[in-house]
């Protein structure tokens, strides 16, 4: 039962979007409304750090339990629908399209400078781009 909840994200979405969909949706929800330089790379950086560190896809990173809080409601259809109508989704497809990058330093998490969890004290940080931190 524990593994069939981890796979259910997969489940539902993979009828609804392809990896890339799910990729661009996941930097337009966190930070298509960040408008700092590189503030979308930098949580593509994340998505693909953890993919490589968890020998996951980055649609799978992306769709892992509180992981990405922008998907914690499950309401993936409303959530991807809302991205893919905002203005910078185009830029967020070309980011995951695009050449890999390393503006964060090796970064695999982040948050919102308004937030303070618990992990964070544990970690390095790495830098900060507009309104969140990184760390690896």
């Amino acid at each position: 039962m524990k593994y069939l909840l981890l796979l259910l994200p997969l489940l539902v979405t993979s009828a609804l979007a392809d990896d890339a969909e799910i990729v661009a949706s996941t930097l337009i929800l966190e930070a298509g409304g960040e408008y700092a330089e590189g503030a979308m790379q930098a949580v593509h950086e994340v998505i693909l750090n953890r993919a490589d560190k968890r020998r996951l896809t980055p649609k799978q990173v992306c769709l892992q339990p509180k992981q990405f809080s922008c998907w914690n409601s499950g309401k993936y259809r409303k959530l991807i629908a809302k991205a893919k109508a905002h203005p910078r989704y185009a830029h967020a497809l070309s980011i995951v399209h695009g050449k890999r990058t390393n503006i964060t330093g090796g970064a695999d998490h982040y948050h919102a400078k308004y937030v303070k969890p618990y992990w964070a004290k544990h970690l390095e940080l790495t830098c900060t781009i507009g309104q969140h931190i990184f760390y690896k």
